[in-house]
């Protein structure tokens, strides 16, 4: 039997392996959980650009086009991302993944510890005023995980057990880093302080916090003269400590609120982690960020 007639047999005979999804996620935190459940086997397109805001972005051509081709998208959920709400509506619902609706934890915008245990399925549940910041609990980041492993699974059946062991390593990791993070945002509890807007709530919640007096609720749109008002009356009835910027907004916002107070400004703050490099430790890297830069500013001795 000649050589290349021998390799056709072989190249013939053996079975096909299982193309892995192509994916793509909305968000960085999206694209690193879900890169922490695929490995080494693929990597998904992330549609947010670095720096960008999720809540006001704009998808260039070739985005749109990686969107139409992939075999699965990956995300928050409209109420995070509005933007890519009317292109999600061209894929078919078996080829998404909303988060959300997975989340264990959730709260509303303008409530301090409004959480709702998941008694219910997604499609009852009322999004109106839903907060869609829910990685931001780690109860919540590591239901993500399963719920990733889980579709991806289904789209790949042949690669189960490497997700399904991808996400427990995650799963296990995101434990560890979460009993540290208790630890150290222990002394800051009880501390009120600032934030540029309410995003914070699932983190403060979590680890026990004060909740963050939030300049402009919902998102980041501009305050009305009358919040503003209301915001600097919150400061002085809590005692508040530190006020907070935030990646990706204005800072000048923050200096003029905290103007003539007592009030220690500190490191930006960034609820989605836009700012940080991409890939499957942003995740971690941004629980990290947020508990170092409050309990840095909200200990630090008064001056």
């Amino acid at each position: 039997m000649r050589p290349d007639f021998l390799l056709s047999f072989v190249l013939l005979g053996a079975p096909a392996l299982a193309e892995v999804p192509a994916v793509v996620a909305d968000t960085p935190v999206t694209a690193s959980l879900v890169q922490q459940v695929m490995g080494d086997l693929g990597q998904p397109v992330l549609l947010l650009d670095k720096g960008a805001d999720p809540h006001d972005f704009q998808l260039r051509p070739s985005q749109a086009r990686a969107l139409q081709g992939a075999d699965l998208l990956i995300w928050v959920g409209p109420e995070l991302t509005p933007w890519l709400d009317r292109a999600a509506t061209r894929i078919a619902p078996q080829k998404q993944l909303p988060l959300l609706p997975a989340s264990p934890v959730r709260r509303s915008y303008g409530t301090d510890a409004a959480q709702e245990q998941d008694t219910h399925t997604s499609a009852d549940h009322d999004h109106n005023g839903l907060d869609p910041h829910a990685w931001l609990d780690p109860q919540n980041g590591a239901a993500w995980l399963d719920a990733i492993a889980a579709r991806l699974s289904e789209a790949d059946p042949e690669h189960t057990p490497a997700y399904r062991a991808n996400a427990t390593a995650a799963r296990t990791a995101l434990a560890d880093r979460d009993a540290a993070l208790t630890q150290l945002l222990t002394p800051a509890k009880g501390r009120a302080f600032v934030t540029f807007h309410d995003a914070y709530g699932y983190f403060t919640d979590h680890y026990g916090l004060a909740p963050g007096i939030a300049v402009t609720l919902g998102d980041a749109s501009a305050p009305s003269a009358a919040r503003i008002r209301e915001v600097q009356d919150q400061i002085i009835a809590a005692g508040a400590v530190c006020a907070f910027p935030e990646a990706n907004q204005p800072n000048r916002l923050i200096e003029d609120l905290t103007a003539g107070t007592d009030l220690r400004i500190g490191e930006p703050l960034s609820p989605e982690g836009t700012e940080l490099d991409a890939g499957a430790g942003l995740y971690g890297q941004l629980l990290d960020q947020l508990g170092q830069r409050l309990t840095a500013c909200l200990t630090a001795p008064s001056q």
